[in-house]
């Protein structure tokens, strides 16, 4: 593989939805050149006031340096790099690094890993932890998978996105890493909902329980983020419950493939797919909270108080 420039790289970035948008900007911020594509061309045009350009197909990215991808699903990732006019489609030029950020099956990455290198690009699995307010706060995290000299190359890009970037092997393994980090993400909005319930059942308030909680030794950084949520019943979503939903399904279906039982799993993702069906599609997953009150005989009101999620947002470095 060609040595990629060590100055400023140029950026291709297909997929920029919320998350992707936010990340894009992250690099504009730093002083990289990127240029964007989108499905829906106008997400992409929002970015054009930051300084990125706007392409009208995946393939218009073969001349960078690096592309990253951000898409929904694994059929998109595919579609985006090898269906019509896909990045991977120039017969004459490919970009030397693909970094997908994508949350997809190991299966579906470890396909467009043989298409890319068929046309000389390397692949880096790089999945996200966080959302756009968390990457605005520059507290996202990643985990990269794929050949440890191509990572060691594009380290400072990926610097450039947020608080720590983490090398977990070869291959694909860091889509295992993000779904089972998204599985764990999942029961825990389940176990938070039944406690913070149980509290308002017994006559605490969710703002001074959640209070408590967060100065704790239980508190985490999770539990600090989404306390305005639980407290104000605002579930403007971050992350919806058919996403996660998905990522239950693609755990549960690897945790089979290699007999490890997972329990707590199992039954948090049953009440996810129950949520589903009573219509909780567009809120944040959140919104839990309210099944969960719903189950217990509580009708939750938002509570006016003055709470923090613990996010500033910080300069880029």
């Amino acid at each position: 593989m060609a040595a990629i420039p060590a100055d400023r790289p140029r950026i291709g970035w297909i997929g920029v939805g919320r998350m992707g948008a936010a990340l894009a900007k992250r690099l504009l911020r730093a002083g990289y050149e990127v240029a964007v594509y989108n499905r829906t061309r106008a997400k992409a045009e929002t970015l054009v006031e930051a300084g990125a350009t706007v392409v009208d197909r995946p393939v218009d990215l073969a001349d960078r340096e690096i592309v990253f991808s951000m898409v929904a699903a694994s059929v998109d990732l595919e579609e985006v790099t090898s269906g019509k006019d896909g990045l991977l489609t120039n017969p004459d030029i490919a970009p030397k690094v693909l970094i997908d950020s994508s949350t997809v099956s190991a299966e579906s990455s470890a396909g467009v890993r043989v298409a890319a290198l068929k046309r000389g690009t390397e692949l880096l699995a790089a999945p996200v932890s966080g959302n756009p307010k968390v990457v605005k706060a520059g507290r996202v995290t990643l985990a990269v998978s794929g050949p440890r000299a191509v990572f060691e190359q594009v380290e400072p890009v990926l610097n450039a996105l947020g608080k720590a970037v983490t090398y977990v092997g070869e291959d694909e393994v860091a889509r295992l890493v993000k779904i089972c980090h998204n599985v764990f993400l999942g029961v825990v909005i389940q176990s938070l909902a039944e406690i913070t319930v149980l509290a308002e059942k017994g006559g605490v308030s969710r703002a001074s329980f959640l209070e408590f909680l967060n100065q704790s030794v239980m508190g985490s950084a999770f539990s600090q983020y989404k306390t305005p949520a639980l407290v104000r019943l605002d579930f403007t979503p971050t992350f919806t419950m058919p996403l996660l939903r998905k990522d239950f399904d693609l755990g549960l279906e690897a945790a089979r493939a290699m007999e490890a039982p997972m329990p707590l799993a199992s039954a948090a993702a049953q009440i996810v797919c129950s949520a589903v069906g009573a219509g909780f599609v567009e809120q944040d997953f959140a919104v839990l909270v309210q099944e969960q009150a719903r189950r217990a005989g509580v009708t939750l009101q938002p509570e006016n108080a003055d709470v923090t999620d613990g996010l500033e947002e910080d300069d880029v470095r």
